[in-house]
């Protein structure tokens, strides 16, 4: 059983920069973010294998890294430049899901397993 535990959220002003945290216990193939915001359906915001192979979605290209320390058993998300649009809840996700397919733009209902989430609000 994965579990999965946010933090790092936070108010950031448009410009700024945050990092998420995600401590997990368990095994993993694929693990990633997702955001939900206000009226929104959630979407996925990056991911990264066991493989190391990492993919981001076009909307935080240039601007978010994902890694990840395995002898801390933490996921990261560096977040810099960070625009208005980027407010949501930040949920860390985890799931067995192998080669390719492990991507962002993927459903969140494929990964069986995610944190409580951690709000994220970027203010002008």
């Amino acid at each position: 059983q994965v579990q999965l535990v946010e933090s790092g959220g936070g108010q950031v002003q448009a410009g700024g920069a945050l990092r998420l945290s995600c401590t997990f216990s368990g095994p993993f193939v694929c693990m990633g973010w997702f955001r939900q915001a206000p009226g929104k359906e959630r979407e996925g915001v990056a991911t990264t294998d066991r493989y190391h192979r990492i993919a981001y979605a076009d909307s935080v290209q240039g601007r978010f890294t994902i890694s990840k320390d395995n002898t801390k058993n933490t996921l990261y998300l560096q977040m810099d430049n960070l625009k208005l649009e980027d407010t949501a809840m930040y949920y860390c996700v985890a799931g067995d899901i192998s080669g390719p397919w492990c991507d962002p733009s993927r459903r969140f209902a494929d990964f069986p397993d995610w944190g409580q989430g951690t709000q994220v609000t970027v203010s002008s």
